[in-house]
């Protein structure tokens, strides 16, 4: 039997989108010989459809959709693909989290997803019933061991902890099957795909038949998934892997063991292993998200980005001309009294490098504007912040009035070095519809720069714009160090903290640390939690980004100083 894993990239909430695609790729599998295509988790409606699933009238749309697509199926091939179904039970959620077999002229079978992620970005225990207990499928001679992402991820024998006490691959396995299929919308993370293979890898050599995974592609929103489907045979040996962040299908003959890849347009691709770095499979998520985010909202011609001579907005402007085409981005540069002459040379010569739009708009008439405007009120005090942020509020300002009079996208170019330590201006360079680099430590922007310049013919980040200080040139010889710890000491401390999730001991032993200077950035991490929960969505490539990922409550009082002042009086040390 020939199976078919089809890693596609859905829209959330374009049901009939969605379906029309799945039936041209069954039939061009159906043209190479497939018996089954296999479409990843929730593959009708788009992952993560979120509140959508709460309306009536949309998942009447997905149970039209899918009777619509049963009738249309070329003959001799069958469909896998993840749907919402309703719960006829009187109790529970409404819906299950399912996959769908549809096959022409049989009768459709529902297979309900049982372990419901409610972490992180994943929240599906708010829609979804657990399924009963998993069973194999008989498809055509073979036992086939079908189950929906999550369900794989409670099969470790050796762990200390297991976060669900059912286990559906057990519940598969020990029933008998001939090979497993996993339906994924798994995003895309530095360590997702290795994670993923260490678990097949146990449940291989557990169970001794083959494993197929097939998962979404694309981006949908702040979620960016790299695909990664594979195919592993039943000695655990990665037979074939479709190639990350694009389209294709991976097709494996369960008879002769052979794989190969089709690529979205229909010519055979690679197979095998791809060779994968962190910062390239950055660099693609990060193109991805821009350019998904963009053409799935079909509501912006263009995207503007404020280009400052800095680091930042260079990287974000060449990720954006790679994903859009250079002729569909525009790069603003608003100098300042403060601005150095750099500053404006190093962004033209950007956009002239990267053939995109550019325009020179001063905005000291705006600044002083404003201060003449709050004169009154200032008078008597000393300048300070508050001076310095009109500066970046008219760029703000500026940028806005662009996007609102041409209808573009403004892309915020601030790091997750920036929003961690509230080192970013509110209604000003924090505002926006898309950041692009908020999930992006500072050093990793350093590294995205140079690797773009090495991917390219010529250079197009000026190396002045990698080589000078950072600073925002809001007053004189400014440099970020003036506020903040160097870059590399910093991002090691919030790598610890916030996708780690360590506590300052363990950050203190980490990385030789004293703890005041420590709990001084946890703590100024803390504070700026208001002002992120007002930023733009932003793409997540790592494990833990600001946002739906991380829920933080505003108004809180937790000081860590106080509780360790407290453990040491309930536990006082005696000589």
């Amino acid at each position: 039997m020939k199976i078919a894993l089809a890693q596609t990239n859905p829209t959330v909430g374009d049901v009939s989108g969605n379906v029309r695609h799945i039936l041209e790729l069954a039939h061009r599998s159906s043209q190479i010989g497939a018996d089954l295509v296999v479409f990843p988790e929730l593959s009708v409606t788009g992952y993560p459809p979120l509140d959508l699933l709460d309306s009536g009238y949309f998942i009447d749309a997905v149970e039209s959709a899918l009777t619509w697509l049963e009738g249309r199926l070329p003959d001799g091939t069958a469909v896998l693909v993840g749907a919402p179904v309703r719960n006829e039970s009187s109790t529970g959620k409404r819906l299950f989290n399912a996959a769908v077999l549809l096959e022409n002229g049989a009768s459709r079978r529902v297979l309900r997803k049982v372990l419901l992620p409610t972490y992180d970005v994943y929240d599906e225990y708010r829609y979804f019933e657990s399924g009963p207990a998993a069973k194999p499928v008989e498809f055509r001679g073979m036992r086939l061991g079908i189950h929906t992402c999550e369900d794989m991820w409670n099969t470790d024998r050796s762990a200390d902890f297991l976060m669900y006490d059912r286990d559906p691959i057990a519940e598969l396995g020990e029933r008998g099957v001939d090979a497993f299929i996993n339906l994924s919308a798994s995003p895309y993370s530095p360590t997702s795909s290795e994670k993923r293979a260490d678990i097949i890898a146990g449940i291989c050599a557990r169970y001794e038949v083959p494993f197929l995974l097939v998962n979404q592609t694309g981006a949908n929103t702040e979620l960016v998934f790299e695909g990664d489907s594979r195919i592993y045979a039943a000695d655990g040996r990665l037979v074939g892997c479709a190639p990350p962040f694009e389209e294709s299908l991976l097709v494996w003959d369960s008879d002769t063991g052979e794989v190969r890849a089709v690529t979205e347009h229909g010519q055979p691709c690679e197979a095998g292993i791809p060779k994968r770095s962190r910062i390239r499979d950055m660099h693609r998520a990060l193109v991805l998200g821009i350019r998904d985010y963009v053409e799935k909202t079909d509501a912006f011609p263009k995207a503007v980005i404020g280009l400052s001579g800095g680091i930042d907005s260079a990287v974000t402007a060449a990720l954006a001309a790679e994903a859009l085409g250079p002729e569909r981005v525009v790069g603003i540069t608003m100098p300042s009294v403060y601005s150095s002459e750099g500053s404006v040379t190093d962004s033209r010569e950007l956009a002239e490098n990267l053939g995109i739009e550019f325009h020179e708009i001063p905005i000291r008439p705006a600044v002083s504007a404003f201060e003449q405007m709050l004169r009154p009120v200032f008078s008597g005090t000393e300048p300070g912040v508050a001076e310095e942020n009109i500066q970046a509020r008219s760029r703000g300002v500026t940028l806005m009035a662009l996007c609102n009079k041409f209808h573009h996208l403004l892309l915020t170019t601030g790091n997750k070095s920036e929003l961690a330590m509230g080192y970013a201006t509110l209604y000003g360079d924090m505002s926006g519809g898309l950041g692009v680099l908020s999930d992006v430590f500072k050093t990793d922007v350093y590294a995205l720069a140079r690797y773009i310049n090495e991917q390219s013919d010529a250079p197009v980040i000026p190396e002045s714009t990698i080589e000078k200080p950072p600073s925002a040139e809001l007053r004189p010889d400014q440099t970020d160090q003036d506020s903040l710890p160097p870059y590399n000491v910093l991002d090691e401390v919030l790598r610890l903290y916030i996708e780690d999730r360590l506590d300052t001991d363990a950050i203190c032993a980490r990385t030789g640390h004293e703890q005041p200077f420590i709990r001084s950035i946890l703590r100024t991490v803390d504070r700026n939690e208001y002002k992120r929960r007002q930023a733009p969505p932003g793409l997540r490539v790592s494990g833990k980004a600001f946002g739906a990922g991380r829920r933080l409550p505003i108004v809180m009082r937790f000081d860590r100083e106080e509780v360790i002042r407290m453990s040491e009086e309930a536990h006082p040390v005696h000589d």
